[in-house]
């Protein structure tokens, strides 16, 4: 019976970060995370860009992103402002469902395998982490793979989230958002 309690007790304890984990709108360091499904909904109601960090949990690079570049108190700042944040599990065996459409793991047993929804994001190309960038049609704008640094970041973000990319090519703004930043 001892035993049982104990069990208990650990689940209960570990619950709320697993909700956290999946995305459940609920804070994880100074971003608020949400799932995918939650995002599109949001979106709907109030239209917001869509910022996507498509990781797994055993890539190393993804948690040196999630530990610097977005605990970086100004990025998140940023991200919160300007977009519906959302962490994606690639390797999740949870089925999504958007409009109901199913987006499944078609190795839901196994081990790795990736859930249709990461492969239809980052269009076949898996890298982690991988970040994508969806407007407020929810259409894909471009998907960003690597790690990024908060300075190798930043040029990033506001390029979707000032809407730069609908009058200025990417090399165009970045070789002004360099000369920007040289003067501060």
């Amino acid at each position: 019976m001892k035993h049982f309690i104990q069990i208990i007790l650990i689940c209960l304890i570990t619950m709320p970060g697993l909700a956290v984990a999946q995305g459940t709108g609920e804070k994880k360091g100074i971003i608020e995370w949400h799932s995918f499904a939650e995002a599109y909904q949001l979106n709907k109601k109030k239209p917001k860009k869509v910022f996507v960090d498509v990781y797994t949990d055993w890539c190393g690079w993804c948690k040196k992103m999630d530990k610097e570049t977005f605990q970086d108190p100004e990025t998140a700042k940023y991200m919160q402002k300007h977009f519906y944040c959302v962490k994606l599990n690639a390797e999740t065996k949870d089925t999504i469902v958007i409009d109901s459409v199913k987006f499944v793991n078609k190795n839901p047993h196994g081990r790795g395998g990736n859930n249709q929804l990461a492969v239809d994001l980052l269009r076949g190309k898996m890298s982690y982490p991988s970040c994508v960038f969806i407007n407020e049609k929810n259409q894909v704008l471009t998907v960003v793979p690597g790690y990024m640094n908060v300075r190798d970041f930043a040029p990033v973000l506001n390029y979707f989230g000032e809407n730069a990319y609908k009058d200025i090519k990417w090399e165009d703004y970045l070789g002004s958002y360099k000369k920007a930043d040289v003067k501060k």
